[in-house]
């Protein structure tokens, strides 16, 4: 079972990172497009199929909401492709160390585009069918935000859902790690599995060394650098550097997730590869989780079942179903999930039963399952028990994210979730270029972090 991510968005910076070492992502990959890359259910029995070819998405836009929803789905993705083309270089995908490094022009043309107004009202203008509003908007979730209080320039997440195509793996989401290893250690780099990296040795300003030791405890060692990135979420790098973030308001993180992990003991062909099941509340769902710290009343899931695509993830006859729920993070509420836990996985699965006839039986016919709550997001080392780290506010955009350079310290560097451009796998991929920018100096934007002779 993946128990990591399961939606893998922009397969083309796939092919930047390994185009680094001279390779491409098809040489240690088989990426397979989803069609659909979604399907999306309503409580009112209606179902939308999400296409990422225009095409294909207005004929199913039109046959099931009428023309004049077609028609505002063509201005929607219009939209969503301008306000890509002008974030990617300039504001997702560059080093910004201040809010003087935005380029005035690329400002002025985000400015138009209606980038700095509130996601949901802009969507809203655009799509006549509140389902479609949902699809488009949904993603605002997971950068932190309900819709109607994220920034329109957070519309490019739909943008990398609907847009820019849903690819899966053959193998599960753990072959895109194994691949990017795989490639770094051809290209000459040393992976240590099973370690733990429990300190840094520093003079002069600089990380001389990151001491480690087994996972499981054992005799530490040291390991010699000229420069360090960081990975880990943020509250494991400010312990291994041993101080706090200095910052006037507290860091705000995104709201977290229950999820479930099933082996189920038959098939369920009629079930797409991504299931997005959608409550009859929406607004209301927003204001439990991110302002009342409260479970969803009705909950809108995500159901991922990757023997769809890939039928060998599970024994003959079987299937692998992966089921998130958003929930409050532990800052916002003190839920006691080991004993809460169990009982809310029953009541998502009754949710399931209930809402689609093909998962009427589901709870009967779970031969393996694993329960994952804010409480182990926690344990993981992940800030406010939630995978999806700092919340995307205007606080916590832009150059006013945690920078990927470290205070006082010359050549170390943060790359990840919780630093910038932000969260999901599209982002923290390109975290890793800006952060190798910093130390190569291969950007004429990015402020080099000088290494040893």
């Amino acid at each position: 079972m993946d128990t990591g991510p399961t939606v893998l968005t922009m397969p083309g910076l796939l092919d930047e990172a390994f185009g680094a070492v001279g390779e491409k992502a098809a040489d240690r990959l088989d990426l397979v497009e989803l069609h659909p890359a979604y399907r999306a259910r309503f409580a009112d029995g209606s179902a939308i199929d999400v296409h990422t070819d225009a095409a294909a998405m207005e004929h199913e836009v039109r046959a099931v909401c009428g023309p004049a929803a077609a028609a505002g789905y063509r201005r929607m993705r219009r939209w969503l492709t301008d306000l890509y083309r002008a974030e990617i270089q300039s504001f997702i995908g560059a080093n910004l160390d201040s809010p003087f490094d935005l380029p005035l022009p690329d400002l002025a043309r985000l400015a138009a585009l209606g980038g700095f107004g509130r996601l949901g009202p802009r969507v809203a203008r655009l799509l006549p069918d509140e389902r479609l509003r949902r699809i488009f908007s949904f993603q605002a979730l997971y950068a932190g935000l309900p819709p109607d209080r994220a920034l329109a320039a957070y519309g490019v997440i739909a943008y990398m859902d609907t847009v820019g195509g849903v690819v899966f793996p053959r193998g599960g989401m753990r072959q895109v790690g194994q691949a990017l290893a795989d490639a770094a250690t051809a290209a000459g780099a040393c992976v240590h599995y099973g370690r733990a990296a429990t300190g840094l040795e520093r003079c002069g300003g600089r990380v001389t060394a990151v001491r480690h030791a087994p996972a499981g405890g054992g005799p530490t060692e040291r390991l010699a650098c000229d420069a360090v990135v960081l990975t880990p979420d943020l509250p494991a790098v400010h312990r291994l550097l041993g101080r706090a973030p200095r910052r006037p308001v507290p860091l705000r993180y995104a709201p977290s997730a229950v999820v479930l992990h099933l082996g189920v003991a038959r098939t369920r062909p009629e079930l797409a590869h991504h299931t997005i099941s959608f409550g009859a509340a929406w607004e209301r769902t927003f204001r439990e989780i991110v302002d009342g710290g409260r479970l969803m009343s009705d909950p809108s899931l995500l159901v991922t079942r990757p023997t769809a695509t890939d039928p060998d993830l599970a024994p003959d006859g079987a299937d692998l179903l992966y089921v998130l729920a958003p929930c409050p993070n532990t800052d916002r509420a003190r839920i006691d999930w080991p004993r809460v836990g169990p009982a809310y996985r029953d009541e998502l699965l009754g949710v399931l039963a209930a809402r689609h006839p093909e998962l009427a039986t589901l709870p009967g016919e779970i031969a393996v399952s694993r329960l994952v709550t804010p409480a182990d997001w926690t344990a993981a080392g992940l800030g406010a028990g939630t995978p999806f780290s700092l919340a995307h506010t205007v606080a916590q955009t832009g150059p006013f994210r945690p920078r990927n350079l470290v205070r006082g310290l010359a050549n170390a560097v943060l790359a990840g979730c919780g630093t910038t451009p932000g969260v999901g796998i599209p982002p923290v991929l390109i975290s890793g270029r800006l952060a190798a920018q910093r130390i190569t100096g291969a950007s004429g934007r990015a402020r080099r972090v000088p290494t040893a002779p």
